[in-house]
C-alpha cells in the first residue's frame, strides 16, 4: 500500500495508531498518536518511540509469530498517570505489512474503578467501627457486666449512639444513591426558595439555640426556581446544619437570598444564596476536596458531631441535577461562605 494509503487508513481510526514495518521502523502514525508519543514518528525505530518493555516485547513477539496481543502503555502528564490499553496485531496489505498498534485511553475507566474500590473501602470502614463497638459491648453485657446496672445503662447509651450513627450512614448512602440516579433527570416544579429556607430554619433553630448560634435571614418574597422541593430542602439543611455545628459557640450565620442576580456562569437568569458563618474557617488546601464522598477536614470532630462525610457530596449532586453551581470560599479564622447558584424560574419556563 502506498504511504498515502497507509496515512489515510490510520487517520480514519478513532484511536491513536502506529504501523511498524518488519525492519522495525515506524512507517505510519495518525495525529492522535503524535499527540501521545511525540511528533515526527515516521522513520524512527519503534523502540525509541515506545520505550516501555511490555509494549516492546508485544511488538517483537507479534512481528515473529503474527499473533495478536494485548498490553498496556502508561504516560505521566501533569502529575497524573494515564493508562492505555494497547492492541497489537499483524497486518499484511501488500506491499505494506507490519505490526499495527492501537492505543485506547482507559484512564477514566481506571479512575471510576478506583473510586468504586475506595467507596467500598470507606463504607466498610465507617460501618466496621460502630459494629465492632456494638459487638464488644454486647459481649461485655453477656459476661462481666451482666448484673452491673450502672454499666448496663452506660453501655446501652453508647450502643444506641453507635446504632444511630450507622442509621445516619445508611440513610445518607441511600440518599446519595437516589440523587446520583436522578442527576440527569431535570427537576422542573416551581419552588419558592424563601419558603424552603424558612422551613429549614424552623427545623434547625433548636439546634442553633443549643449551640449558641444566631441565624440572620431576611428573605425576599416570590423567589422561584425550577426544582425538587425535597432535594432543595436537603441542600440547605446540610449547609446550614454544617454552619451551626462547625461554626462554634457565639457564631452568627447569615443567609442571603438574591432573587435577581446577574449570574453569567449559568448563562440564564439566576438566584444566589449565600450561607456565611463566623467559624474557624477551612484551609484552602481542603476546599477542592470537600464535596468528595467521605472526605473530612477533621475526621474525629466530624464523627463526634454525627457527620457521615456524605453531606456535601449529596449537596453537590442535587445542585448538579438542578443545573446550578456550588462555590466554597473560606479563610482560616474568618469563617466560610457556601454559595448556591440556581437558574431562576422565568415566565417562559
Amino acid at each position: 500500500m502506498p504511504e498515502q494509503g497507509i496515512a489515510s487508513v490510520l487517520a480514519a481510526l478513532p484511536l491513536a495508531a502506529i504501523l511498524v514495518a518488519p525492519d522495525a521502523r515506524i512507517i505510519g502514525a495518525n495525529r492522535t498518536a503524535g499527540d501521545l508519543l511525540g511528533p515526527t514518528l515516521e522513520g524512527r525505530h519503534f523502540m525509541t518511540a515506545l520505550r516501555q518493555p511490555d509494549v516492546l516485547d508485544a511488538v517483537e513477539a507479534t512481528m515473529a509469530d503474527r499473533a495478536p496481543r494485548q498490553t498496556t502503555y502508561h504516560k505521566s502528564e501533569a502529575g497524573r498517570t494515564h493508562t492505555y490499553a494497547v492492541s497489537v496485531g499483524f497486518i499484511d496489505m501488500a506491499p505494506a505489512q507490519g505490526v499495527l498498534l492501537c492505543f485506547e485511553d482507559m484512564s477514566e475507566k481506571e479512575q471510576a474503578s478506583q473510586m468504586r474500590r475506595d467507596f467500598v473501602a470507606n463504607v466498610s470502614h465507617e460501618l466496621r467501627t460502630p459494629l465492632t463497638a456494638l459487638m464488644g459491648f454486647i459481649e461485655t453485657l453477656q459476661g462481666p457486666a451482666r448484673r452491673d446496672d450502672t454499666a448496663i445503662d452506660r453501655f446501652l447509651g453508647i450502643m444506641q449512639s453507635e446504632a444511630a450513627r450507622m442509621e445516619r450512614l445508611v440513610r445518607d448512602l441511600l440518599s446519595l444513591s437516589r440523587v446520583e440516579s436522578e442527576e440527569r433527570v431535570r427537576a422542573a416544579d416551581p419552588v419558592d426558595l424563601g419558603r424552603i429556607i424558612g422551613s429549614v430554619l424552623h427545623t434547625l433553630r433548636p439546634l442553633a439555640k443549643a449551640c449558641g448560634c444566631e441565624i440572620v435571614f431576611d428573605p425576599p418574597e416570590g423567589v422561584l426556581v425550577p426544582g425538587n422541593s425535597d432535594q432543595l430542602q436537603q441542600v440547605f439543611t446540610n449547609l446550614i446544619e454544617n454552619a451551626i455545628k462547625y461554626g462554634g459557640k457565639g457564631n452568627t450565620i447569615t443567609i442571603t437570598l438574591d432573587g435577581s442576580a446577574p449570574e453569567t456562569s449559568l448563562r440564564v437568569p439566576a438566584v444566589i444564596v449565600w450561607v456565611a458563618d463566623q467559624g474557624p474557617g477551612i484551609d484552602p488546601l481542603h476546599i477542592p476536596r470537600l464535596t468528595e464522598r467521605f472526605y473530612r477536614v477533621d475526621a474525629h470532630r466530624s464523627r463526634e458531631m454525627g457527620g457521615t462525610g456524605l453531606g456535601l457530596a449529596i449537596v453537590k449532586h442535587i445542585i448538579n441535577r438542578h443545573r446550578g453551581r456550588l462555590r466554597i470560599e473560606s479563610t482560616p479564622g474568618q469563617g466560610s461562605v457556601f454559595t448556591v447558584i440556581l437558574p431562576r424560574l422565568t415566565r417562559d419556563a
